[in-house]
């Protein structure tokens, strides 16, 4: 019988850094501290975050649970291994929460998400059952054909950018991956994964600053990001 007051957090750090010349970027130094370090640790640091799993790949399953006893990252109940995409993975790391009535999940090469915007899509998703975070567009975007010829202009004020941790009833997105692994089905993100069983999902406040590093010039600026955070106490 599940616990209905636990949340849980699915961390999904197996990719394989392709864009980033060989170099894995879970280990790139961020402040002193990894980078797979700065993801795990905000769930960490929040107190609604009750039990964390890591999913990771063969090569660094070892190596991050040792960074968890070092660094002390206790609440980390599991560190498990992926499968061959990002969708298999969370799979994995789902069937590896205890017990849950929420769940988190987060991109591992997200190492600038904070406690707060944890906590808004926590309070979301108690409230609304699905939610992640997002922020406005700043940018104006176009609609292609495959030859690069402009097919329209969305307006800009309806569209946002997804990021992670992106929150849900426990239950709900469990159901949600299993039924997609058995009929082979393949989303962008777990949010649209709910969007295709007719499922609301609800933005919540995220932070232009909680980028993704896949590119070296997304180092740069997580750097900056995290030495201005570090220089602030």
């Amino acid at each position: 019988m599940r616990n209905a007051s636990v949340v849980g957090a699915v961390i999904v750090a197996a990719g394989t850094s392709s864009r980033m010349s060989g170099i894995d970027k879970l280990w790139i130094d961020l402040g002193g501290k990894p980078v797979i370090y700065h993801s795990i640790c905000a769930f960490q640091l929040l107190n609604d975050i009750d039990v964390i799993v890591v999913v990771t790949s063969a090569t660094n399953q070892e190596k991050i649970r040792e960074l968890c006893r070092r660094e002390s990252l206790d609440k980390v109940v599991s560190i498990c291994l992926g499968g061959n995409t990002r969708q298999q993975s969370v799979l994995c790391g789902l069937r590896e929460i205890p017990n849950a009535s929420l769940v988190a999940i987060h991109d591992g090469a997200r190492p600038l998400v904070t406690p707060e915007v944890i906590k808004r899509g926590i309070i979301t998703a108690a409230e609304k059952g699905a939610a992640i975070a997002a922020v406005p567009a700043k940018s104006t975007y176009k609609v292609i054909d495959s030859q690069g010829k402009i097919l329209s202009t969305p307006n800009r004020e309806s569209l946002w950018e997804a990021q992670t941790p992106q929150v849900f009833n426990y239950m709900d997105i469990l159901s949600a991956h299993e039924r997609a692994a058995q009929q082979d089905e393949v989303f962008t993100d777990d949010a649209s994964l709910m969007e295709s069983m007719g499922r609301d999902v609800w933005v919540y406040e995220g932070d232009y600053r909680n980028i993704k590093i896949t590119t070296f010039e997304d180092v740069l600026i997580a750097r900056t990001l995290i030495d201005n955070r570090l220089a602030k106490g």
